[in-house]
Parts: C-alpha cells; sequence; structure tokens
C-alpha cells in the first residue's frame, strides 16, 4: 500500500477530482483536506507509524487553498483556538 501511495505521490500535478465536491467552490474541499491531513498525522504519530500517506492530503490542501487561509489555521492551531475537530 504504501508503495502505491509513493507512486501517486510522484505522479501528483494538481487536486484530482473529488465527487464529494463537484462543484467549482472548493472551499470546503480545501478544508477536509486540510483537517484530513492533520487527524492522519496525529493518528499515525499516535501508533508509531510512518506518516507518508498523510502526504496525499497534505499537497492536496496545498494545491486547494489560498497561503493566507494555511497560515492563519496554522496559527490558530498554534493558540488552541483552532475552530476543527482534529
Amino acid at each position: 500500500m504504501a508503495e502505491d501511495i509513493k507512486a501517486k505521490l510522484d505522479q501528483y500535478r494538481t487536486a484530482p477530482f473529488d465527487a464529494r465536491f463537484p462543484n467549482q467552490n472548493q472551499t470546503r474541499n480545501c478544508w477536509s483536506n486540510y483537517l484530513d491531513y492533520h487527524r492522519c498525522q496525529k493518528a499515525l504519530n499516535a501508533k508509531g507509524v510512518d506518516t507518508t500517506p498523510c502526504e496525499w492530503y497534505r499537497r492536496v490542501y496545498k494545491s486547494l487553498c489560498p497561503i493566507g487561509w494555511i497560515e492563519k489555521w496554522d496559527g490558530q492551531r498554534d493558540d488552541g483556538s483552532f475552530p476543527g475537530k482534529i
């Protein structure tokens, strides 16, 4: 499985189509992938497992989300005032 993920990461160009978010507005897609990345990191770190599979979510949210949003959310997570459940 890890090899399959690494192969997909090597071929990654931009966020692929996600049927959960069929409209042009990709704000929810950005938000969901940001949360999924940090949840994945938290879960795999707790198990002591390699976090390479989480890189997919990071690349997707980095290509969809404005940099200002990411910086704001990272700051909120550091301050403990982030509104999402991670």
